[in-house]
C-alpha cells in the first residue's frame, strides 16, 4: 500500500485545504509558503497508474471539497488540493479493465468540508467508475482471491463515515484499522508497528501497518526547504525495510504495510515477496 496515495501532484497556486489550521491558511497566502507546504504534502512520486503497475493494491485516500466552489465536486487533499476524485477513479478502472484478476483496497478515511449531500455525490461517482467491480460487504475471511475472481469483483472500498450503512457496497472503516505511530523516530515507529501487530485482532478486520514516519512542526520548521523526503524518508526507509523483509504474513502477522515514496526502495516487491511464505506453510502442511 501506499501513504496518502494521490499526493504525486497537489496544486500549489489553488488555495490550502481546510484540513489545515486557520494559522496556516492565513500564511499559505504568501506563494513562497504553499511552495515550501508542498514539499511536505507530497508523499509519492508515481501516479495511480504507475503504483498499480509497480504492485500497488491499497489506497490511502482523504477527500474534500472546495469551499466556495459551485455544485459537489471532492478532489484528494493533504494540505494542498490535488486531483478530482472522478479522474483518479477513471484511471484506476482503466488498470482493472485491463487486468480481470487483480484486487484493489480504497481507504476513503478522512473528509472534510462535506456534509451528506456530498458524501452521497462522491459514492455514485465510485459506484460509476466501477459498476459490478464493487465487492460487497462480507465477512472478511470469505474475501478471497477466488471468491473475487468467481464473482468478478475487483474493488473494496472502505468508507469512513456513517453514510457506510446506507450502500452495501461500502465497508465500514473499523473493518480496516490502520493505527498511526505519530513519530519521527524509526526506532519507535518499529517498536510501534510490532506492538500493534501483537494486538491486532484475530478475526474479522483487515489491518494496516503504517510504516510511515510524521514530521513534527519543529521539524519542518528546521528542514524547511528539503521536505518530507530529503529530511526523512530517504535516511530511514532502508531500516523500514529491513523490518518488512523479517514479517510473516497471515493470522497475527503482517497484513497490508504503507509506505511513502513506494518507488525509492523495493517496497512492493519486498512486501508481495512475503506472500510466499504463506505458500511454504501450505506446501508443508499438505
Amino acid at each position: 500500500g501506499s501513504h496518502d496515495s494521490f499526493s504525486y501532484w497537489v496544486d500549489e497556486k489553488s488555495p490550502v485545504g481546510p484540513d489545515q489550521a486557520t494559522a496556516i491558511k492565513r500564511l499559505a497566502r504568501i506563494s513562497l509558503v504553499r511552495k515550501i507546504m508542498k514539499k511536505w504534502s507530497v508523499t509519492q512520486n508515481l501516479t495511480f497508474k504507475e503504483q498499480l503497475e509497480g504492485g500497488i493494491r491499497y489506497f490511502d485516500l482523504r477527500v474534500s471539497s472546495k469551499p466556495g466552489e459551485i455544485g459537489k465536486e471532492t478532489y484528494f487533499i493533504h494540505g494542498l488540493f490535488g486531483i478530482k476524485v472522478w479522474d483518479g477513479l477513471k484511471e484506476m478502472n482503466s488498470f482493472l479493465e485491463q487486468h480481470p484478476k487483480e484486487v484493489i483496497f480504497l481507504d476513503f478515511n478522512h473528509f472534510y468540508a462535506m456534509d451528506d449531500s456530498h458524501h452521497h455525490f462522491l459514492i455514485n461517482r465510485i459506484r460509476s467508475a466501477f459498476e459490478s467491480k464493487l465487492c460487497c460487504v462480507e465477512c472478511v475471511e470469505y474475501v478471497t482471491l477466488l471468491y473475487m475472481w468467481e464473482k468478478k469483483h475487483q474493488v473494496l472500498i472502505f468508507y469512513h463515515h456513517p453514510l457506510y450503512q446506507e450502500y452495501p457496497f461500502l465497508w465500514p472503516g473499523n473493518k480496516m484499522p490502520a493505527p498511526w505511530a505519530n513519530t519521527t523516530n524509526v526506532h519507535k515507529l518499529l517498536q510501534f508497528l510490532e506492538t500493534t501487530l501483537g494486538e491486532r485482532s484475530r478475526y474479522g478486520t483487515f489491518h494496516v501497518s503504517q510504516a510511515i514516519l510524521t514530521p513534527r512542526v519543529k521539524t519542518i520548521a528546521r528542514h524547511l526547504i528539503r521536505g518530507l523526503k530529503n529530511t526523512l524518508v530517504h535516511r530511514n526507509l532502508p531500516m523500514i525495510l529491513n523490518w518488512v523483509k523479517a514479517q510473516k504474513p497471515g493470522v497475527m502477522g503482517v497484513n497490508i504495510i504503507t509506505s511513502d515514496f513506494v518507488e525509492l526502495v523495493d517496497f512492493a516487491a519486498t512486501v508481495i515477496a512475503l506472500n510466499d511464505l504463506l505458500l511454504e506453510e501450505d506446501e508443508s502442511a499438505t
